[in-house]
């Protein structure tokens, strides 16, 4: 054996490895603004973004990879297989917005939790979701 395939050997070997293409980020919603802790005036905006998942406006199909925002102020969030109700707690986002302007909320501390769901308002369990806690001035 050559010295010269010993010392290429391992170049070549190095080039035979599996490819590595980067991996797709996970999706998620993430709330930009406020940010998490934040003391805030009212009003005040929510700004919103999603990763891996395209937003569009509420039309009550189950399409993949596609969904729309919900905040819920001081309350869990729904799970699994449930559509998300309509309450004073919670806020659909249907129209595919991805910033909400809060008016009304009590002083104090609260904690505002996004998730995004499906056109049938049901939560996309593959899409993770970002929770900030913030106090509201009096």
């Amino acid at each position: 054996m050559s010295l010269r395939f010993l010392l290429l050997a391992p170049i070549v070997l190095v080039g035979c490895g599996p490819s590595r293409t980067p991996a797709a980020p996970p999706a998620g919603v993430r709330i930009v603004e406020p940010a998490d802790g934040a003391t805030v005036t009212l009003p005040f905006t929510i700004r919103l973004e999603a990763t891996g998942v395209r937003v569009v406006p509420a039309d009550g199909q189950r399409t993949p990879g596609e969904g729309h925002h919900h905040l819920f102020f001081d309350v869990a969030p729904t799970s699994g297989e449930s559509v998300i109700p309509k309450t004073n707690e919670i806020v659909h986002l249907g129209s595919g917005a991805s910033e909400f302007k809060v008016e009304t909320l009590a002083p104090g501390p609260h904690r505002i939790i996004a998730v995004m769901a499906n056109g049938a308002h049901i939560p996309l369990t593959d899409v993770a979701p970002d929770t900030v806690n913030v106090t509201v001035a009096p």
